[in-house]
């Protein structure tokens, strides 16, 4: 009886858990006028037929604040890098060398860092949403399994509250998060 209770609430905070670590990538992605590498994480390069992540086929590094260096170990990629970075939605022209890539970010406007702060805004209650999702799809296996007998009313009503807890502290982490990254865009 309380071992599929157990099991619904494992998957619970799995997938919660799960949504905050996508959230945490997401914001590290955001640009923000800093140099950091997490902005390359979603761009593939066209190497040799296969679609292949810039940080597998280069060292990616911070030189300075403002500026990303990417020197890749096969130099005869520097092209297909440097034409990956140029179509990605990144808005950053990438400047070759023949040997390496920089890319240097421009300090944020301040409309630029309003429209990030939404953005982040909108990601953070995107990660509410799927939180609440999976509360509530946890607290219909909880009705299923009271109604199959396995178990009590009592049991689904503890399980509710355990879950609907499980959901608030999760739900104010993302929270706390989104207003951090936002303190920090307004700040730079």
């Amino acid at each position: 009886m309380q071992e599929a209770m157990k099991e619904v609430f494992d998957k619970v905070k799995h997938k919660m858990d799960k949504t905050v670590q996508n959230f945490v990538g997401e914001l590290a992605a955001q640009r923000v006028g800093r140099a950091n590498p997490s902005v390359l994480d979603k761009i593939s390069v066209d190497y040799y037929g296969a679609p292949t992540p810039i940080n597998q086929m280069a060292a990616v590094s911070v030189v300075e604040a403002r500026i990303l260096m990417i020197q890749p170990w096969d130099v005869s990629s520097l092209r297909a890098i440097e034409k990956a970075i140029q179509t990605s939605d990144l808005g950053i022209n990438p400047q070759n060398d023949g040997k390496v890539i920089r890319l240097t970010f421009p300090p944020m406007t301040e409309e630029r860092r309003r429209e990030v702060v939404k953005e982040v805004s909108k990601l953070a209650e995107d990660s509410k949403v799927a939180i609440r999702s999976i509360r509530r799809d946890a607290i219909e296996k909880l009705k299923a399994l009271q109604k199959n007998a396995e178990i009590t009313e009592d049991d689904l009503k503890h399980g509710e509250k355990k879950i609907q807890d499980l959901t608030d502290s999760f739900c104010k982490e993302i929270a706390e998060l989104a207003e951090k990254k936002n303190k920090e865009i307004m700040e730079i």
